[in-house]
């Protein structure tokens, strides 16, 4: 078992049953696709995009075991274990890591707001310390928009001093690059062995200049092999231009439907398409739409 490696990241979409409940087989699938043919150097599953707090806590606990039945690199693979209860941030952590997965993003227990500092080093501090295994490797996530629960740079630099490699890095979903940079600044980056990850392919460059090792981003999904494109050809190159094409598009409709309704069109199965509630597939007005934006991309991608 080893740190997940360095690079491009998708936040995986999940798959659902028509009953609601994940397909955790169809999404070990997918992840191998991504990590294959997709582009991906790893992948982020059961996160923000993956409707991770929409996923039962049982299912949670079963997919990392699956990943492994099915010969998945530990490796290329971050789990959402993050959780509002300290006990099921800790169970989902020890699951993942029993079955072999040591990387998991952990969300700060975000139900009650303005939380001290304290209290959010101790949370994490727990999950660590009642975990118990020096094998595991813990990126912090900070997404304030939605968490409403933003993880303060002095409370990662404390959580780095006191458990070293365990701390392994930190998901920036913040989507403000200053902030990512003073996370690196603040931890050293990739040269004090703090994985910091923006959540955009746009800041690819600026945050690999910074000190951060790569992106985690739910477009990806979708663009990645633009995006590994655009990093061996570098930050003036049209592979990049193509890239902030991609995530504007992207960005204009919701995220997860629209990465699910391009994996729908890409694999002729529909019902890749299905959300968990409260979130709904694409209008049909969204998907006449889409469709135009990700043909012309393509056009301007062959063109290039």
């Amino acid at each position: 078992m080893s740190k997940a490696v360095r690079g491009i990241y998708a936040a995986a979409v999940s798959p659902f049953r028509e009953d609601g409940s994940l397909d955790a087989a169809k999404l070990v699938e997918y992840c191998q696709y991504l990590t294959t043919k997709g582009g991906c150097d790893g992948v982020a599953p059961t996160g923000t995009t993956g409707e991770g707090n929409s996923i039962s806590f049982r299912q949670k606990m079963e997919l990392a075991g699956a990943f492994a039945e099915a010969g998945f690199d530990p490796a290329r693979a971050i789990f959402g274990t993050g959780a509002c209860a300290t006990q099921d941030a800790i169970d989902l952590s020890k699951a993942a890591l029993d079955a072999g997965f040591p990387n998991v993003l952990v969300l700060p227990p975000f139900y009650y707001k303005n939380p001290s500092d304290e209290g959010l080093y101790r949370y994490f501090a727990q999950l660590i310390e009642r975990v118990g295994d020096d094998r595991l490797r813990v990126y912090l996530y900070h997404f304030p928009q939605m968490s409403a629960t933003p993880i303060p740079v002095d409370v990662a630099v404390r959580l780095k001093k006191e458990f070293g490699p365990v701390v392994a890095g930190l998901k920036d979903s913040s989507g403000d690059m200053a902030q990512a940079l003073a996370f690196a600044d603040a931890t050293g980056g990739v040269d004090g062995d703090f994985d910091v990850y923006p959540s955009s392919e746009a800041f690819l460059f600026e945050g690999l200049d910074g000190g951060c090792a790569g992106i985690i981003s739910g477009s990806t999904n979708a663009f990645a092999n633009y995006v590994q494109k655009a990093r061996a050809d570098g930050p003036e190159s049209e592979a990049f231009a193509l890239v902030k094409d991609a995530r504007a598009i992207a960005s204009k409709y919701p995220l997860m439907a629209a990465m699910k309704q391009m994996e729908a069109w890409r694999t002729g199965d529909a019902s890749w398409t299905r959300m968990a509630p409260p979130l709904v597939p694409l209008s049909n007005e969204q998907k006449t739409n889409l469709k135009a934006d990700v043909e012309g991309l393509k056009a301007s991608a062959a063109a290039a």
